[in-house]
């Protein structure tokens, strides 16, 4: 069946914004400005303040359901589900591990590639199905536990790729590139505990996507603005790109967003992205599938890739898309998208509905419930 127009620009919506999310952290990253008191140009390293800015964005998104919610009430026949009442406190651990997961990954963001930044992010499906066998029960179908070895040959090419590179790329220093790959993949591991979390005590309770996501982003923006004061006093020596060599001097980065207000627009873009990303893909979830999320969710990478490589911000590497193909493949079997072919196969339907029924699925379930997965959001 075709898609229609509002389903087209659903799809084309959560591309782009997905894909602007990266680009306008990265970009920001990217920037150099004098700080206070006339200090010279440094650039601007300030990852905890993007990621209240992410939160932010994700914080909006309750406002956007009371909004809806309120329009669906006047019409003559509500449609909305709103959800059940639920504590608001169940969704704090998650969002703390939210939390931890963004900010770390926006830390090494600063330290390498875009689109390694982007691949990298994989890794989340290998730290999820573990942790669903172990803490849920799960019982992963054959071709997800295969799904889970070609993900880590993925990354293990992504990472060799990042190796080479690191020898001809003047922006980042070889030792920060792995330092920050590394990064990544810790965060996937938090951000895994996180998707368990909310399986385990959030999803039950029937709580609508944009509402789930808005209070994570309310958590997760007061709890890290707060966090600011004290990182503004913790010393971390050569680690912190601030003049002052604190966690994060926030002051700094108000006076440098004062000397080159283009930082604001980066700024603004991934606050602004993350909020129209997380409503672009649970419409789609809704009106086309979970599948085609997922699909789009993985082709942001190449768009991010393509523009870094058009912008001069990284060099080509015939490796990295050697692993971006694998890594694909890898994301493609975890969740199921070779079903439908091999049910096309007579002698492989049989095979195909078993493995159906043996399978959880639970990465089908958590973009049906609108958890965006990698995600991202973060």
């Amino acid at each position: 069946m075709a898609w229609t127009k509002y389903q087209l620009f659903l799809a084309g919506l959560m591309l782009t914004t997905g894909s602007i999310n990266t680009l306008s952290a990265k970009w920001a990253d990217m920037f150099s400005a004098k700080g206070c008191h006339d200090e010279p140009e440094h650039g601007f390293s300030h990852p905890f303040v993007q990621a209240v800015g992410m939160f932010l964005g994700e914080f909006s998104c309750l406002a956007v359901f009371y909004i809806l919610l309120c329009h669906d009430r006047r019409s003559p026949e509500p449609k909305m589900n709103p959800g059940q009442s639920f504590n608001p406190l169940l969704f704090f651990p998650p969002a703390m591990c939210d939390m931890t997961a963004t900010s770390i990954m926006y830390i090494a963001l600063n330290m390498t590639s875009a689109s390694s930044f982007q691949m990298l992010r994989g890794a989340v499906i290998i730290f999820t199905g573990l942790l669903s066998v172990a803490f849920l029960g799960r019982r992963l179908a054959a071709s997800q536990w295969l799904g889970i070895l070609i993900t880590i040959l993925g990354l293990v090419i992504v990472g060799l790729a990042d190796l080479l590179s690191g020898h001809k790329d003047d922006t980042h220093k070889l030792s920060d590139i792995i330092t920050g790959d590394l990064l990544i993949i810790i965060a996937q591991i938090i951000v895994s505990v996180q998707m368990v979390l909310e399986e385990k005590f959030v999803y039950k309770h029937d709580v609508h996507p944009l509402r789930a996501v808005g209070t994570e982003g309310f958590f997760g923006f007061f709890v890290l603005s707060l966090l600011l004061i004290p990182m503004y006093f913790i010393h971390v020596g050569d680690f912190s790109g601030s003049p002052r060599q604190v966690l994060e001097d926030t002051l700094d980065a108000f006076c440098q967003i004062g000397h080159k207000p283009l930082i604001l627009l980066a700024l603004l873009g991934n606050t602004v992205s993350i909020a129209f990303f997380n409503f672009a893909g649970i419409s789609v979830t809704k009106e086309i599938s979970a599948t085609t999320r997922m699909v789009l969710d993985s082709l942001r990478t190449l768009v991010i890739w393509a523009v870094s490589l058009a912008l001069g911000w990284e060099q080509f590497q015939g490796l990295q898309v050697v692993g971006f193909l694998v890594l694909l493949l890898g994301t493609a079997l975890y969740n199921g998208l070779h079903r439908p072919l091999l049910a096309r196969i007579p002698c492989c339907a049989g095979m195909v509905n078993a493995e159906e029924e043996s399978s959880t699925g639970e990465t089908e379930r958590l973009l049906s419930s609108g958890r965006v997965q990698a995600g991202d959001e973060s």
